[in-house]
């Protein structure tokens, strides 16, 4: 198993592509610390889905995008397993709206746990994956990041943002061995994007920008997460993996 051994936190892995991560993680053999704001019962589920297969996990309940947060999923994870080894940063939400509509209260929050979140779990791992002179880093952002999207300034402005912090924390981890890398998704089949899939127009639109002409399932990402949490990924870092379907091609 490539993950045998090895202590995990994953923000936001109570649902969605959160929950294939840490499902996938379990089943290479990691230990895995399962973040979420408000949903318990799926973050459970997930939880003992785990323990089902014969490895740890804890759900834990926290705002990853204050520092009180962040520093509550990583000590929750030194505290229950001894240590860690992989942060993968994929808590998230949107707040859609057009530029000249979008409040402010929209602005914060989505970048706030977008890019201020990361930020923060990314500080309150350091002192450990600093210390133990080993680790991985996985940051999520999205083809809207990359090429923008109609309707959500917010979330794009903050996942441009995740790929040139993804850049910077590689230079700054390098020298302690820790890699930190970056997934960039396309449209993912979980509750964020119900509005994409069900509507048909919008659906259209968005089909017709994905080369392989469906939209992913959160276990057809699942295995590049793995990849870079594993020691196959030991000499990679600072790098972007898009996984969208072609999507960022067009």
């Amino acid at each position: 198993m490539k993950l045998q051994g090895k202590a995990a936190v994953v923000t936001g892995g109570g649902r969605g592509v959160g929950s294939s991560i840490s499902v996938a993680f379990a089943q290479e053999g990691a230990d895995v610390i399962v973040n979420y704001a408000s949903n318990p019962k799926t973050a459970n589920e997930v939880v003992e889905k785990i323990k089902g297969m014969g490895r740890k996990a804890v759900a834990v309940q926290a705002d990853v995008a204050t520092k009180q947060g962040a520093e509550a999923v990583i000590e929750a994870s030194v505290k229950e397993f001894g240590k860690i080894d992989i942060l993968v940063n994929n808590a998230g939400f949107t707040r859609p709206a057009m530029l000249n509509k979008m409040t402010e209260e929209d602005w914060n929050a989505v970048v706030d746990i977008h890019l201020k979140a990361p930020w923060l779990c990314m500080q309150a791992a350091s002192k450990y994956l600093m210390e133990q002179k080993r680790g991985a880093i996985i940051n999520v952002t999205s083809v809207a990041g990359l090429v923008g999207t109609v309707g959500q300034i917010n979330y794009s402005a903050a996942k441009g943002g995740v790929l040139s912090m993804t850049k910077s924390a590689a230079r700054e981890f390098a020298r302690y061995n820790v890699t930190v890398n970056c997934i960039s998704l396309g449209i993912v089949a979980t509750d964020m994007t119900e509005k994409i899939r069900t509507d048909e127009k919008l659906a259209e639109i968005y089909m017709n920008r994905i080369l392989l002409k469906r939209f992913a399932e959160a276990n057809d990402i699942a295995p590049s997460f793995v990849f870079f949490a594993s020691d196959d990924a030991r000499y990679i870092t600072g790098q972007l993996l898009c996984v969208d379907g072609g999507y960022g091609m067009i």
